[in-house]
């Protein structure tokens, strides 16, 4: 080692930043809490008209409640919810076939078939 190198150490918590509790992304925890509210709300919903015991409703509210939530703070593959979301809508509207030789063919919807016995088809001539 040379006398004249700098070493830098990089602390324990440095990809902590700008996380919730170090593991969740504020994002994704926002994402979360507008995913739960509506949960919760049917939750309550379940539990004043059920007659089940308050145990039972927990565990019902709770069945519900976590999956949602925990979906919505995981994300999918590190990206939150919405983000996600905006990214498929935007292909399935841009979607395409590529070809050989780089041509590159638009899919378009297949309006103009009409199968026999619509409304408006004209019938197939028989033979």
């Amino acid at each position: 080692m040379q006398p004249n190198e700098d070493i830098y150490y990089i602390p324990v918590n440095f990809t902590d930043a700008g996380r919730v509790l170090g593991l969740f992304e504020l994002r994704n925890c926002i994402e979360a809490a507008v995913l739960a509210a509506p949960t919760v709300g049917l939750c309550t919903l379940v539990a004043q008209h059920t007659p089940f015991s308050l145990t039972v409703k927990l565990i019902l509210s709770l069945c519900l409640l976590v999956p949602v939530c925990g979906f919505a703070l995981a994300g999918i593959r590190d990206e939150p919810l919405s983000r996600f979301l905006i990214t498929y809508l935007r292909w399935r509207k841009n979607r395409r076939i590529a070809l050989n030789k780089g041509v590159i063919k638009h899919e378009r919807k297949r309006t103009h078939l009409r199968r026999a016995g619509r409304r408006g088809a004209k019938p197939h001539a028989r033979r």
